[in-house]
C-alpha cells in the first residue's frame, strides 16, 4: 500500500494519500502551536502571581551605606593605609631594637651575676686575710717577747 493508493472518505469528500499526508501536517502543526500559545500563556499568568517585594527598605539600607562610605571617608583609605604600613614599619624597627637591648641586658645581668661571686669571693678572701694578719700580729708580738725574754735572760742587768 502507497501513499498513491490511499483514499479517504469523509461525508461526500474524497481525499487522496499526499492531500491527507499535506492536511495531516497542517493539523500537527496547527495543534503544535495551540499548545504551545497554551503553554505560554499558563506562564504568563504565573509570573502575573508573583509579588514584587517592596524595595523601599533597601533603598534606605543602600542610602545609609552610601552615606556611611562618605563619612568614613573611605577615598582617602588608600593614603591612610599607606600611613599605617609605615608606622607598622616603624613599630617593627622599634620591636627589633627592643629585642637588641633585652640581649644587652641579659649579657650585662651575667656578667653582674658573675662579679657579684667574684666581690663574694674576695670579701673571704679579705675576712680570711683579716684573720691571718691578725694571727701573724699576735705570732710577731710573741716572737718579739720571745726575743725580748731571751735578751733578758742573755744580760739581765740590762
Amino acid at each position: 500500500m502507497s501513499l498513491e493508493d490511499t483514499e479517504l472518505k469523509v461525508g461526500n469528500v474524497s481525499f487522496k494519500g499526499v492531500y491527507i499526508a499535506i492536511l495531516f501536517s497542517l493539523a500537527t502543526t496547527l495543534g503544535g502551536g495551540v499548545w504551545t500559545a497554551s503553554s505560554l500563556y499558563s506562564r504568563l499568568t504565573a509570573v502575573e502571581a508573583v509579588e514584587i517585594p517592596d524595595i523601599k527598605p533597601l533603598q534606605k539600607t543602600i542610602g545609609l551605606m552610601q552615606q556611611q562610605l562618605t563619612d568614613n571617608d573611605v577615598s582617602q583609605l588608600k593614603s591612610k593605609l599607606s600611613e599605617l604600613g609605615v608606622n607598622l614599619n616603624v613599630i617593627r624597627e622599634q620591636q627589633d631594637q627592643l629585642l637588641e637591648i633585652q640581649k644587652q641586658v641579659y649579657d650585662l645581668e651575667k656578667k653582674i651575676e658573675g662579679m657579684s661571686a667574684t666581690v663574694t669571693e674576695s670579701k673571704l678572701l679579705a675576712d680570711g686575710m683579716k684573720d691571718i694578719s691578725k694571727k701573724s700580729n699576735k705570732l710577731s708580738r710573741e716572737i718579739e717577747d720571745l726575743w725580748e725574754g731571751l735578751d733578758y735572760l742573755s744580760n739581765p742587768l740590762k
